[in-house]
């Protein structure tokens, strides 16, 4: 079984009670990613006692893990998978490569994570990925509805929950930095509108991670924060001519939504 999902598990939670390895990666070199991952994978296989010992390759790496998984069900979870790839571009087609041969025939569940959409459409779901069609599940995690958020804010009344659902939304990361037992306009200004909050630049950060090109992205949801919601009134306070192909990025990436009214005659 060959899955991905569009943003971070819980070990304690999906991999409970099954014998896993968990990784998450990070943005370091491929031989810091490689020898990490090695150490994760050998906890797991054969014990701590060697956790020191390195893959020489990546081909190696995966036919141990499909070794291992010959006879017995073995979870192997890849989170931010697309760092991988990035600090080695050969990875996507060299694990291609191995599970057509090896770990397809297996019982190895390999679940490949990212927490960003455009990323992992780059290098996993694309129709020109190295691995495009070899998935047997893909699922992107969507933010919590407003039944779900507000238990992280049930001490605030009801009107300020809603606003604070409206502010927020439902990602849990944002949802956490909440602190309940004080008010919601200065939980807004001390960890949203002050510099150097975790939640500052987060619009920034996502639209550089996600865009090439987030200048003309930035202009678009600017307008749209103003109230601009038409086409023409965004193409007027933005001067951008091709507006509708941001659009539609901003669409996929679950950014922006097109609401169509229905026009009764």
């Amino acid at each position: 079984m060959f899955s991905m999902v569009d943003a971070e598990l819980e070990k304690p939670n999906f991999c409970e009670g099954k014998r896993s390895i968990f990784f998450v990666s990070d943005l370091g070199s491929e031989l810091s990613l490689r020898t990490s991952l090695s150490g994760a994978v050998n906890a797991v296989l054969f014990g701590s006692g060697e956790v020191n010992a390195v893959y020489s390759t990546w081909d190696d790496l995966f036919q141990t893990l499909g070794k291992a998984a010959k006879t017995e069900r073995l979870v192997v979870v890849l989170d931010e998978f697309p760092y991988m790839v990035t600090a080695y571009p050969p990875l996507a087609s060299i694990l291609q490569r191995i599970w057509d041969q090896i770990l397809k025939n297996s019982q190895i569940m390999l679940i490949l994570c990212g927490s960003y959409i455009g990323m992992m459409e780059e290098t996993v779901l694309g129709y020109q990925a190295p691995l495009f069609g070899r998935r047997t599940g893909q699922y992107l995690l969507e933010p919590l509805q407003f039944k779900d958020a507000r238990l992280f804010y049930s001490e605030f009344t009801k009107e300020d929950r809603v606003r604070a659902y409206a502010v927020y939304g439902g990602t849990p990361a944002y949802l956490n930095t909440i602190q309940p037992k004080i008010p919601l306009d200065k939980n807004i200004m001390d960890g949203i509108l002050t510099r150097g909050s975790f939640l500052y630049d987060e619009v920034r950060f996502i639209l550089q991670q996600e865009l090439r090109e987030p200048r003309n992205y930035f202009a678009i949801l600017q307008a749209i924060a103003a109230g601009k919601t038409r086409l023409n009134e965004i193409k007027q306070a933005t001067g951008i001519e091709g507006a509708t192909a941001y659009l539609g990025t901003l669409q996929q990436l679950h950014l922006v939504e097109r609401a169509v009214p229905v026009i009764v005659s």
